[in-house]
């Protein structure tokens, strides 16, 4: 009886442990959600705010006041802003496209067994993640093969990314070589067993993967900033980057009207900029998420 109880004694102490530990956890955790909301509710609600009341503001704004949208009218009757917003779709676009291509092919190509050599190309690859040439070497690729100024120095050298590689070849690796196998027989070549026997396997790793290129090539600015001098070409984080840091909201594309009153607008142009440059990807987000823990669980690097 003694040992009944005191087994007793020690779930009811295991529980109340437990019960104690899932409340601190969702105190920090509701805390620490308000903490990183905070921000892009200060920035939403300043946006929708009054310009003139805006400017006297120094502390978090938790609800507009005096509401309007005459900021984000602004910003999309800037040329500039739409000609950035064009081209970051464009070379988001590209580069993820490419990408995924090479991403799938040399993943499936490297978690092969009988890849000859497969250890040193694998070693190889592995080897960039630590060390690379700098950017004056990787300037220098760029303009001999005449790349500078054009949109391929933006999607060309970053296109290809060797963690997501990685995470793609351990996914494909995951696949029973049985299914391979029976392909073959069945008279399937590499192209159809890689895009309708392994894929539709790994859709997780894919998605997440395909996550992982779109964010980095949207928020991505300083290889444009780089290569890039036609302002014609710009992406959307360098006018971005040009309104935040270098107090431009104006362009020498805009209207008249939009130059007019500029240092009363700048701070709600600033606010609108940061809100239309972040919505696509808020967007896109919570469709790829359903898929991103387990892609990232199937996709790990295994020892």
């Amino acid at each position: 009886m003694s040992h009944i109880s005191v087994n007793k004694s020690n779930k009811i102490k295991k529980s109340k442990a437990r019960i104690a530990f899932e409340i601190f956890n969702y105190i920090f955790l509701t805390v620490f959600g308000i903490l990183c909301l905070l921000p892009m509710l200060h920035v939403l609600f300043s946006s929708f705010s009054d310009p003139n009341w805006l400017n006297t503001q120094s502390g978090l704004i938790l609800w507009p006041k005096g509401f309007n949208v005459e900021g984000y009218k602004r910003v999309f009757s800037n040329q500039q802003m739409i000609r950035g917003f064009l081209n970051t779709f464009v070379y988001v676009g590209a580069s993820t496209a490419i990408g995924m291509v090479l991403t799938i092919i040399g993943g499936y190509v490297l978690s092969r067994k009988n890849l000859l050599w497969g250890n040193a190309i694998m070693f190889m690859i592995s080897f960039t993640m630590l060390f690379n040439g700098g950017i004056v070497p990787l300037y220098m690729v760029v303009q001999k093969l005449g790349m500078l100024d054009t949109g391929w120095s933006v999607i060309l050298p970053t296109c290809l990314s060797t963690f997501n590689l990685i995470m793609m070849r351990t996914a494909f690796a995951g696949v029973p070589d049985s299914l391979e196998e029976s392909a073959k027989l069945d008279g399937a070549g590499d192209l159809i067993i890689i895009f309708q026997v392994m894929l539709p396997l790994v859709k997780a790793t894919v998605a997440t993967v395909a996550l992982y290129y779109i964010i980095g090539s949207w928020n991505s600015w300083f290889p444009a900033a780089m290569y890039i001098k036609d302002r014609a070409l710009y992406p959307l984080q360098l006018v971005l980057r040009e309104i935040l840091i270098l107090n431009d909201t104006t362009s020498s594309s805009t209207s008249g009207d939009l130059a007019a009153n500029a240092d009363i607008f700048r701070q709600l142009v600033k606010y609108c900029t940061i809100i239309v440059s972040s919505a696509p990807m808020l967007v896109i987000y919570p469709f790829v998420m359903k898929y991103f823990k387990s892609g990232v669980m199937v996709g790990s690097i295994k020892g």
